[in-house]
């Protein structure tokens, strides 16, 4: 603003005219936000990353297969249930046991396993369509070149099992030592048999590495050169903490999440040295190793961790996350052993159903970043409810008071839809059920989830987020044109 001087009006005026004014430098037209308020900066003009569908996928621990109720488990109407809920998605089997499973097709069946072939529930599941009677004549025409395929491998390895979990652990686990060129040609060879095989357009991923520290990076970068070329993603685990040590405060502690950027961005330098442009996918990953923390892993305070790597593997460019497990082993489950969904199971639905492909960048601005974790993605475009254009943040708030979340200004006046997730019951942060909104979540029978239900804000108001809670907010016609 120019201030000209007017004979007669006293220039002290004129110069508390020019500090008043709303233009004056240093002085915006925006109220200056409260302490609990956090401003919000994004940035909308293209996708940084672009996931798979999938990017979501669960694990089934092969110590599993090793309950002779195995079959009977993978059966329930309630498991499946709760599994269709995250598609798509990859279902993965694997873990250190798997290095240990021998294939018998010969072998008789355990009186479990006879039993559920022969129950009601399977002949229904036959029936309903879930396994198409075009698809069983193709399984029972491929089985003879299974077979053969199983007895070859066998053959050449000396009857030693070759479906590799964590090649870099087989020392600690089984006293034998492969080197990362050895392994990249046993790949090699794996691609070949399979080429010849009615798998010949089966994807091949791996080498499934743990964290990438000196040797196991080295382990990768030899594996790379050696068979880098035969497989479609890259994959490596990744856990936060050790199960038997961890504590309440680890899974609420940033520094430790932060811990997965510096492990995450080590496997991306490894990749594009050696097989630039390869994809990245986490083949294995939940909060500790070691099963999980016992009274931890599998409550409302692991999910801090878990949407949090989530975000971040996003951010990253991470293709797919695989979460251990499913349902089985440890602690960690999103579903426990009388098939009651857990509260990172109703994390991952939500996540699914709201957050689309597209990533997007979001931040807080100031000092609160770091105990103030955003994200930003375009909606999910597969939601009935939400129309191209909209826009997903999810954040949790690891302060112990209410943070408001600011939207950029030029979003300040749409309609937003809230889900909020918080703890259920007297247990707070380790309890084993979870509020969306509210409402306590619970299957409406085991063949019915229940609806996950919004939470309409007037539009220009803060998104609240309470003390260690977590949640989603949907920007209703953002019409951001990178999600259209």
């Amino acid at each position: 603003m120019l201030l000209r001087w007017k004979p007669g009006l006293p220039l002290a005026l004129l110069l508390l005219l020019g500090l008043l004014s709303p233009c004056s430098p240093g002085l915006s037209g925006r109220p200056a936000p409260a302490k609990d308020v956090a401003v919000l900066e994004f940035s909308t003009q293209r996708p940084v990353h672009l996931l798979s569908p999938a990017f979501l996928s669960v694990t089934i621990d092969g110590n599993l297969a090793t309950d002779p109720r195995f079959l009977t488990f993978l059966g329930s109407p309630k498991l499946r249930t709760l599994a269709r809920g995250l598609s798509p998605a990859y279902l993965r089997f694997g873990g250190t046991k798997s290095d240990f499973l021998i294939f018998d097709p010969k072998k008789e069946p355990t009186s479990e396993e006879r039993h559920y072939w022969k129950s009601d529930v399977n002949w229904d599941v036959c029936k309903s369509g879930s396994i198409p009677s075009d698809v069983e004549k193709r399984l029972q025409l491929e089985w003879p070149f299974q077979e053969q395929l199983l007895l070859r491998e066998q053959h050449q390895k000396q009857f030693k099992n070759s479906t590799y979990s964590k090649p870099n652990s087989f020392r600690m686990k089984a006293g034998i030592y492969i080197d990362g060129f050895q392994l990249g040609e046993d790949f090699i060879d794996l691609h070949k048999l399979l080429r010849k095989s009615a798998f010949k357009n089966a994807k091949l991923y791996g080498p499934d590495i743990s964290q990438p520290r000196r040797k196991n990076a080295e382990m990768l970068k030899s594996f790379l050169k050696t068979g880098g070329k035969v497989i479609d993603s890259v994959t490596w685990h990744h856990y936060y903490l050790n199960g038997q040590d961890a504590t309440k405060e680890d899974f609420l502690n940033p520094d430790v999440m932060d811990t997965f950027i510096s492990s995450a961005q080590k496997i991306f330098q490894v990749v594009e040295e050696t097989r630039p442009h390869k994809k990245v996918w986490l083949g294995e990953t939940s909060s500790a190793y070691g099963g999980g923390a016992p009274s931890l892993s599998n409550t409302f305070i692991a999910g801090f961790m878990w949407l949090d790597k989530l975000g971040l593997s996003a951010k990253l460019g991470i293709e797919v996350v695989m979460r251990q497990v499913l349902f089985g082993a440890g602690t960690y489950h999103l579903v426990d052993r009388n098939f009651e969904p857990l509260p990172d199971y109703w994390l991952s639905l939500l996540f699914k159903k709201l957050v689309g492909t597209k990533v997007l960048t979001a931040s807080v601005r100031g000092p609160e970043r770091s105990k103030l974790r955003v994200y930003l993605h375009c909606t999910n475009n597969n939601h009935p409810q939400y129309k191209e254009g909209a826009l997903t943040l999810y954040a949790l708030n690891l302060h112990n008071v209410t943070k408001r979340l600011q939207l950029p200004r030029h979003l300040g006046d749409k309609q937003v839809d809230k889900y909020l997730m918080q703890p259920s019951g007297p247990d707070g942060l380790l309890s084993k059920s979870v509020q969306l909104n509210g409402q306590t979540l619970k299957m409406v029978n085991d063949q019915t989830l229940p609806a996950l239900t919004e939470k309409p804000l007037q539009p220009g108001s803060a998104l609240g987020l309470p003390p260690f809670s977590y949640g989603f907010f949907v920007i209703r016609n953002a019409k951001v044109a990178a999600c259209i």
